[in-house]
This record gives C-alpha cells, structure tokens and sequence, in this order.
C-alpha cells in the first residue's frame, strides 16, 4: 500500500491525508520536516541526496528530510525516519516551520516544513546512510556552511537554502553565549 501522508492548510490544520507522489503531483500543501544535526563540537551534518531520488537527487541538505505519515505524530516520524535513513537515534528538538514551495515540472513540493535540531552524541562510524536516499556525507562547521551557501546555492535543495540561514543563526548566537 502507497504510504499516506498528512495534508494541511496554511495554519496547519490537518485537512486530510493523501499517497505521498499523488500529493507532489497534484501540489497539495502538506506537512513535512527537515531534521539538521550537530556533532558535541557544533559541526553540522550533511546529506547528499542520493541521485536517483524523484526530485534534488544529488544535493546537498539536512541530515534528515520526510513527510509526516497517517498515524505517526511528527516527532515519531522524525526518529524512525532519522533511524531508517542514518541507522542512528536522536532526540529531536523544534525550532521553527515555514512554508515554501518549489516547481519541479511533473511535480512540486508545497510543504510546511518543521525544522528539528537533534545532537548526535555517537561515533561518527556508527552512522549508516541508506543509499537508496543518501549518496554522501559531510560534517562541516557552521561558518564553512555559510560560506558554502553563499558561494555555491545552486549545491543545495531549495527548502535547505531556506531553513538553513535560521539555523545557523540559532546556532552561532548560541555559541557566543556558551
């Protein structure tokens, strides 16, 4: 069975539920995460999307990025996820959502996406990304990550270059009062 995800409105009010590329394709607005990760030492991890995705196959973004399903809560959603894609447990932490949107011809997303932060406490080694959505890993540090995103946007998917500007701001004000 296609796995169902959660329709909303712009308030995100539930409004339903409907099979994850029937949603992309018909451009209904729905809930989705983007879950960014930190090592002890604040350096982020990225993914790189594997190339055979059905859409920003081969960029750069978060370590983690799903829809809510029917039946999950969106946290549970972020562990599984976050377990299923990086074989690692987390402790996810809200931060922020937002609403964006991007054409991608045959479908779009239309997402309003909640930006969790998680700390992974454990062995670098001990992550294993799922190739089937991941092609690569990187651990970079907040500033060479600004730099990145200043010199080369077109690296990055679209909600990454949205979420990840409010992100390291949280975090680089958060390192200057530690």
């Amino acid at each position: 069975m296609a796995e169902e995800i959660v329709l909303v409105d712009l308030f995100d009010r539930e409004t339903g539920y409907g099979e994850k590329l029937k949603v992309h394709r018909e451009r209904k607005l729905h809930r989705a995460f983007s879950l960014f990760v930190t090592d002890e030492a604040g350096n982020l991890l990225l993914q790189k999307r594997a190339e055979g995705k059905y859409h920003s196959g081969g960029l750069w973004t978060n370590a983690c990025c799903s829809h809510q399903p029917r039946g999950e809560t969106l946290e549970e959603a972020v562990v599984r996820r976050t377990r299923e894609e990086l074989g690692i447990e987390v402790v996810p932490k809200e931060l922020f959502s937002f609403l964006y949107f991007r054409d991608f011809g045959d479908l779009a997303e239309y997402e309003l996406d909640h930006v969790f932060l998680a700390v992974y406490r454990g062995n670098r080694g001990d992550i294993h990304p799922d190739a089937g959505e991941i092609g690569d890993l990187q651990w970079i540090r907040p500033g060479d990550l600004k730099l990145r995103l200043e010199e080369e946007p077109s690296i990055f998917t679209a909600w990454f270059l949205t979420a990840a500007p409010v992100v390291l701001r949280m975090l680089m004000q958060g390192e200057k009062q530690c």
